[in-house]
């Protein structure tokens, strides 16, 4: 009886270490670039998977950055605008480490990405900023959003545009 309680007692030990150490790759991607490499870096950092899905959905025209009164334009314009999001994460304390990723908009992350980090406590977790551009650095956007949620350890950031495997790995420390 002793020993099944003590095999008992070590598999829930195991457990709780093994839920305490999870990652988590959340992502948002308005045209599928940035889900390409959240998906490689899943699968490199053996973590879990979630889009930052947009309640709805943008269009092309919603894109549209040449046009002051295209949707991702007014947000971006609107430094309190928070998307709606959908498809939310049940067990956001289930992970430690946590890997988000976006696509640069006007040199920042879009305002969905702040819909994200207001949606969850982040204590105790480390977060590891991604990006996808087609010219811009994610500095600012590092900048911007550790100025924002000072209660959330954020870590510096990198472009992850066309990663190889090999560099994922070493973004993830693998």
């Amino acid at each position: 009886m002793k020993q099944i309680v003590l095999t008992i007692f070590s598999l829930l030990i195991m457990n709780t270490i093994s839920a305490q150490n999870k990652t988590l790759v959340a992502y948002f991607s308005a045209t599928g670039t940035t889900k390409n490499v959240a998906t490689e870096l899943a699968a490199v950092a053996n973590a879990d998977l979630h889009e930052i899905k947009p309640a709805q959905a943008y269009t092309k025209a919603d894109l549209d950055w040449h046009n002051k009164q295209s949707r991702s334009s007014v947000e971006m314009a609107d430094k309190s605008s928070r998307p709606a999001i959908t498809d939310k994460l049940a067990n956001i304390s289930d992970y430690q480490m946590v890997y988000v990723g976006f696509p640069i908009w006007w040199y920042t992350a879009p305002t969905i990405v702040n819909t994200f980090f207001e949606s969850y406590d982040f204590k105790g977790k480390t977060v590891y900023l991604f990006a996808t551009s087609g010219g811009s650095t994610i500095d600012k956007a590092v900048s911007d959003l550790q100025a924002a949620y000072p209660g959330i350890n954020i870590k510096s950031g990198r472009l992850l545009n066309f990663a190889s495997k090999k560099e994922l790995q070493e973004f993830c420390g693998k």
